[in-house]
C-alpha cells in the first residue's frame, strides 16, 4: 500500500515526489478504544486499529490524519484519536475488559478495552495497574515483551464474537482481523488482509500435508485458523459470527457457495 496522496509522499517509499511535499512522518498512537482506518475521511472502513496502536502519522490536514500502521496499510483516521503519549508496555490478554476511575470494580468505567489493546502501566496494586488510561484489572494485561505462544489459544477466545468486515476488535472482527488479532499477541507482525497474509505470513506447506494447530487454511478471500487435524476456527459471513468448524465439512460448504477451493495451507509455527 502506497504512503502518499495527492500532497504528500512518505520520505522513503521509494515514489516519485511530483509537485507532492515529501515528508518524515511522525510516530503516534491511538488514543480512543477502537478506531475505523478509512479509505478516505469519512470514507468506507478498511480496518480498525486499537488503543496503544503505533502508526506513522504522515499528514495532519482538516482533522483528518494520514497515516501507515505497522503491518503497511494506510488511510485516515480522525486526528483526535491519535497522540504522541508514552511507550505501551503492556496488552490486554483477555477478551476485553474496562478501565475504571480507581482501583475499585465499583467506580466508573472510563474506556472498554479489547484483546490486544496497548496501555503504559504507571504503577502496580493488589489488584489493579494503574495505567495511562484508568485502572486495569491486573490479571487482564500482559507485558509486551511476555507475548501468548499458542496463536489458536488466542483466536478461540474470540468465539461468538459477532462478525464485523474490516473488524479487529472483540465487538466485531472479520477473517483477516482473527488472524491479526491472535498472531500479533504471539508476538508476529501479521499484513492486515487474507490476500497479503496468503502471499507473505508463514511457509507454503507441501502438497497434502496434514494439518496442524496454528495452520492457516486459504480461500479466495477468506483465511481460517486450525484448532486440530480435523477442527478450524474463523470469523465467517455465513455464521455472521466466529465459529469453530470441521475442516472437511468447511471445505465442501465453501466450495459449493461457489467461492472455489482451497489455495494455500500456510505454517507460521515450526
Amino acid at each position: 500500500m502506497i504512503p502518499a496522496n495527492e500532497r504528500v509522499v512518505l520520505r522513503g517509499s521509494g515514489l516519485n515526489v511530483d509537485d507532492r511535499e515529501l515528508v518524515d512522518g511522525k510516530t503516534v498512537s491511538v488514543t480512543v478504544s477502537f478506531v475505523d482506518l478509512l479509505t478516505v475521511p469519512d470514507g468506507k472502513r478498511e480496518r480498525q486499529l486499537l488503543l496503544g496502536e503505533r502508526v506513522t502519522q504522515i499528514e495532519d490536514d482538516n482533522g483528518w490524519s494520514f497515516v501507515q500502521t505497522v503491518s503497511g496499510y494506510v488511510g485516515y483516521l480522525p486526528s483526535p484519536a491519535l497522540t504522541t503519549g508514552s511507550e505501551p508496555t503492556h496488552f490486554v490478554s483477555t477478551l476485553a475488559t474496562h478501565a475504571y476511575e480507581a482501583s475499585d470494580m465499583k467506580t466508573p468505567d472510563l474506556m472498554y478495552l479489547s484483546f490486544g489493546s496497548r496501555v503504559t502501566v504507571l504503577s502496580e496494586e493488589r489488584k489493579f495497574m494503574e495505567t495511562s488510561v484508568g485502572y486495569v484489572p491486573k490479571g487482564h494485561l500482559r507485558p509486551l515483551d511476555r507475548p501468548l505462544t499458542d496463536p489458536a489459544a488466542a483466536a478461540q477466545m474470540f468465539f461468538g464474537v459477532p462478525y464485523l468486515w474490516g473488524g479487529n476488535a472483540s465487538l466485531g472482527i472479520d477473517c483477516s482481523g482473527l488472524v491479526s488479532a491472535a498472531f500479533a499477541a504471539c508476538g508476529h507482525i501479521v499484513p492486515g488482509d487474507s490476500d497479503l497474509q496468503e502471499m507473505s505470513f508463514g511457509d507454503l506447506t507441501p502438497n497434502n500435508s496434514k494439518y496442524s494447530r496454528g495452520d492457516l487454511i486459504f480461500w479466495d478471500g477468506h483465511v481460517a485458523i486450525v484448532v486440530d487435524e480435523s477442527t478450524l476456527i474463523h470469523a465467517n459471513a455465513h455464521h455472521m459470527a466466529c465459529r469453530y468448524e470441521s475442516i472437511s465439512q468447511a471445505i465442501d460448504r465453501i466450495s459449493a457457495q461457489g467461492y472455489g477451493p482451497v489455495t494455500a495451507h500456510r505454517r507460521v509455527l515450526s
